[in-house]
């Protein structure tokens, strides 16, 4: 923390001078002699997108943003001038952070919080190493590199992101071939939801490139025309190697016809019904359909069914015998409906000292198949403390992931013990958070109301409950058995 007083070392991205009013280093605004092109751009001038954009000559550690990018290698141990200048200022539970990661793959984006940064999040990204035989793969991870750092962007609602050259002179990518694939990216994404972003560079390759992919004027941008690459990818900005594309002919053995004048519609028309022709659509695609809500039902059903059998897969893969030993969850008898019922002890999750996407595994790895079947949750908030009280976006994120068999097949969540505070956040969470879980969620008072629907010798109720419950609101066998009912 900087001394009271003295001034902050933090840069505000908002205070910085944005594109729009960035001039050329002259000093005065350029003239421009340029015929009447025939084609439009495909990197318009928009004022709005250009208010969007910094560029800025600095340290991308010190800028006050939503988020920043850190550019490492596959085991984020990286010592580049960039990663180590973010360390520096994180401080070192950004290490111990990043060892939790377990590494990132080339091409993918990991994110974690900013720590003793000015910035919120951290997002890490490898760029790949070039080399001139196996360009067009060193194209494409370079691409996902920002596709996925702006797709985490999108997915986290973020406000502002700086950007660092992803591909750092020790990978030996040519700056300004990689300039070209960065201003591609993050342009078109600028098309789907504007957010502030700030290229942090010292390189004066993309104050000459920018004026391409963000002309500042329609002069600007008819005169910048001819200079844009030809090959500037699809849609999206992903590099196309059109030689590389697959293509399915309806008759494999026969010669193929000319078929040039023939649409796109008119070729899937063609393809045949057999499993390869089957074959899944563009995925990236797909979420982008997702993050503007274009999608089918059908579709996104599909989508989160497959995210969720991939969460699967990775609990029953994973060691997560140090979760299983702090008995949170576990099965027990049934209810009076003959119902499975699951019990969670809220006591017994250490919220701020465990793993938390284990615990989420191991939810997931246990309930997979109780749900199968109808079953009920008893949950007891039983003497629990801060550090053991699940936020609400952890909540949000098991409602989004887990099987529609799990929310479906829940037939009651009895809440044991409530305090004032979990009532009031119970009922914000069932009511503005997740659909369908209101009706389901039940205050229960006193184990003597539980028992009206879990007989005593089909539940296995923890003794520090019981205790807490003949100390604070005791009751007597007799009366026990008088308040059996129907569930």
């Amino acid at each position: 923390m900087d001394p009271l007083g003295a001034r902050s070392q933090f840069v505000e991205v908002q205070t910085l001078s944005t594109w729009e009013w960035q001039l050329d280093p002259e000093g005065e605004e350029k003239e421009y002699n340029f015929s009447q092109q025939a084609f439009l751009s495909p990197f318009p001038y928009r004022e709005d997108i250009n208010r969007k954009i910094v560029l800025y000559n600095g340290n991308v550690a010190l800028l006050n943003c939503t988020a920043i990018v850190n550019t490492s290698n596959e085991t984020l141990t990286d010592k580049n001038p960039i990663s180590e200048s973010i360390h520096t200022y994180a401080g070192p539970e950004l290490r111990d952070e990043m060892l939790k990661l377990k590494g990132c793959r080339t091409g993918e984006a990991k994110m974690t919080k900013g720590f003793n940064l000015a910035a919120r999040f951290i997002i890490h990204t490898v760029g790949p190493k070039y080399k001139t035989k196996y360009r067009t793969a060193a194209e494409n991870s370079l691409y996902n590199c920002y596709r996925n750092v702006m797709q985490l962007a999108k997915e986290q609602a973020m406000a502002s992101v700086a950007v660092c050259v992803v591909s750092t002179t020790k990978r030996g990518y040519p700056l300004e071939d990689a300039t070209h694939i960065a201003l591609t990216c993050v342009s078109v994404w600028h098309l789907i939801s504007v957010w502030l972003t700030s290229f942090c560079v010292s390189q004066p390759t993309y104050r000459k490139l920018l004026p391409l992919y963000y002309p500042r004027s329609e002069e600007e941008e008819c005169a910048s025309l001819p200079l844009i690459p030809t090959d500037i990818g699809n849609s999206e900005g992903e590099p196309v190697v059109p030689e590389r594309q697959i293509r399915i002919a309806e008759n494999p053995g026969c010669l193929e016809v000319d078929s040039e004048a023939e649409t796109l519609d008119s070729d899937l028309g063609q393809v045949g019904t057999h499993a390869f022709s089957r074959m899944e659509g563009d995925v990236d695609k797909q979420r982008k359909l997702i993050l503007q809500g274009q999608l089918s039902d059908a579709t996104m059903q599909k989508q989160h069914q497959r995210n969720y059998n991939r969460w699967l897969c990775r609990a029953r893969a994973e060691d997560l015998s140090d979760i299983a030993a702090l008995k949170a969850l576990y099965q027990t008898g049934v209810d009076m409906c003959g119902r499975t019922v699951m019990v969670l002890v809220g006591r017994n999750i250490p919220v701020t000292l465990i793993d938390m996407e284990k615990a989420l595994l191991y939810f997931i790895h246990v309930m997979d198949h109780i749900t199968v079947k109808e079953y009920v949750m008893v949950y007891f908030h039983t003497l629990t403390g801060e550090h053991n009280h699940l936020d609400s976006e952890f909540l949000k994120k098991l409602h989004e992931i887990v099987d529609t068999k799990f929310k479906n097949n829940l037939r009651a969540f009895y809440f044991v013990h409530p305090s004032f505070r979990s009532k009031v956040s119970t009922w914000f969470f069932t009511t503005f958070s997740v659909s369908g879980m209101k009706q389901k969620v039940h205050h229960v008072e006193t184990l003597q109301q539980l028992f009206t629907c879990i007989l005593p010798e089909q539940i296995d109720i923890p003794p520090f409950v019981l205790e807490y419950d003949a100390r604070v609101r005791p009751y007597t066998h007799h009366s026990l058995c008088l308040a059996y009912q129907p569930c």
